[in-house]
């Protein structure tokens, strides 16, 4: 597991290299009373779920309606 330090607005970059547009940003939009808010920024083709909704999908059951 790679573990990263991040402050308020700062991102990390996953996936691309030189020349070649990164496969997933993720943004610190907010840290606050203990949570923290990220943003990602994926191409169309990119499917990002929350965690738990990706368990339940591998186990074979519906994704539940609405944003992942």
């Amino acid at each position: 597991m790679l573990v990263l330090t991040r402050k308020s607005q700062e991102s990390v970059v996953v996936g691309g290299s030189a020349g070649r547009e990164p496969m997933l940003k993720v943004t610190v939009l907010e840290i606050s009373k203990g949570k923290v808010r990220l943003g990602f920024e994926a191409g169309k083709e990119v499917l990002v779920h929350r965690w738990e909704l990706w368990v339940r999908m591998q186990e074979g059951e519906p994704a539940a309606p609405g944003p992942g």
